[in-house]
């Protein structure tokens, strides 16, 4: 998810009203429209991806649970019931438990994207009978987004013994580029929720979670909502997200910048990363992930490898410049080792949180990128083909693989 810099449109959504006039009646409000990002859903590859897992029939489930809601909290538990049977769909069938539904891998995260965008397109196109107010729509939104991610299922055993692990995904992205792709992080997510690994000190449970490609989510604060209750309770975390072609990165700085690419409702944003309490924020924020015994270690088929590049303004500068070793002192962010997009940025967010809670030198955490999913070669219209699932498949077993060597160095 590194910086690509492109221009891109904004699709901004208005509610039209009329004047009110002594004879003429006010105009109703238009119908909320799909966003760009849903309506890429009716396109060939999203339908037969639904299809073949079976997960079609999520939204119309959706669709009539709301036609049969008759107030806003039968509706707000509709959509709560939904997003969580959602997730945990999409969970067992990564994992093997339940029918598969089609001949889709199991292991691919893409019907659990675009079931979610049909659900969220069912929920911002409703118009009940006894009326919805912006605000409540939202509300029904957020929590169809946080229960269909996993965010608010994190659960650990009670007691000692057993190591807590936090990892988190993202969506697919770029999808304008190739709206068949998948992304390795969201499926090794799906992969190893609920899941234990063996390590020297004992057993370790991991607990994962899944994020939007998109900026105002980040801005609103969904990354620091979701970890901050689990992250003094953990005892290893890691965000993931997918990056260069052929090869794992340790990223070992993250910087405080947006580098303005496009979501995926593209739209881009440039600037300081926006947190709380601004004026305490730094520049950079650094891993406590164990990335020399991770980076020694034989981990997959892939290389792992210790970035330590940024993109900085030193201080006194006005252009930034590449730093192969890092940032010096008192300079400006341009872009972590990560990048500048939002897997920078979800690094930042995450290290930023376990600094001010007071765990830095108490709990091991930091971002790995993975590689680039990739089709087989010559395949530029088919869904899925026998290289791009082996290439998914070790790229999910190589992250399990640096979650143990990283769960016992730490």
């Amino acid at each position: 998810m590194n910086s690509i810099r492109v221009r891109l449109g904004v699709l901004g959504l208005a509610l039209l009203t009329g004047f009110t006039t002594p004879t003429a009646a006010s105009a109703a409000p238009a119908t909320p429209s799909p966003t760009v990002e849903e309506q890429r859903l009716g396109r060939a590859a999203p339908q037969e991806i639904l299809r073949r897992s079976g997960f079609d029939t999520v939204a119309p489930r959706l669709a009539r649970a709301l036609e049969t809601a008759r107030t806003y909290g039968e509706a707000r538990r509709a959509v709560t019931r939904e997003g969580a049977r959602l997730w945990q769909r999409a969970v067992d069938r990564a994992q093997g438990r339940g029918p598969a539904g089609g001949d889709l891998s199991r292991d691919d995260d893409r019907p659990l994207y675009w079931a979610r965008l049909g659900m969220t397109r069912e929920v911002r196109t409703w118009e009940p009978g006894f009326g919805l107010t912006e605000g409540q729509r939202a509300a029904l939104l957020d929590e169809l987004e946080r229960s269909s991610r996993g965010q608010d299922a994190i659960r650990y055993p009670h007691g000692k013994g057993v190591k807590r692990i936090l990892l988190t995904g993202f969506d697919p992205f770029t999808l304008d580029r190739d709206i068949r792709i998948s992304n390795p992080s969201g499926a090794t997510a799906l992969a190893l929720d609920g899941t234990v690994i063996a390590t020297a000190d004992g057993p370790a449970r991991i607990e994962t979670a899944v994020f939007p490609v998109r900026w105002q989510d980040f801005t609103e604060g969904t990354v620091e909502r979701t970890l901050r209750p689990h992250l003094p309770k953990a005892d290893l975390f890691t965000t993931v997200s997918q990056g260069r072609v052929g090869r794992f990165d340790i990223e070992r700085t993250n910087g405080a910048w947006r580098g303005g690419f496009g979501d995926n409702d593209n739209i881009g944003r440039t600037g300081t990363v926006p947190v709380s309490d601004p004026a305490t924020q730094p520049q950079w924020t650094t891993t406590t992930l164990p990335y020399a015994a991770i980076t020694a270690a034989q981990t997959g088929r892939f290389p792992v490898y210790d970035n330590t590049s940024v993109t900085e303004i030193p201080a006194g500068a006005t252009e930034p410049v590449v730093r192969p070793e890092g940032p010096t002192p008192g300079s400006a962010a341009r872009a972590g080792g990560g990048g500048d997009y939002l897997s920078n940025e979800i690094a930042y967010r995450a290290t930023l949180l376990r600094d001010r809670l007071g765990l830095r030198d108490a709990l091991p955490g930091g971002h790995v990128h993975t590689p680039v999913l990739q089709f087989g070669a010559g395949n530029t219209t088919e869904v899925t083909d026998p290289e791009f699932v082996r290439n998914r498949l070790d790229i999910i077993a190589q992250v399990r693989a640096i979650l143990t060597v990283a769960a016992q160095g730490a």
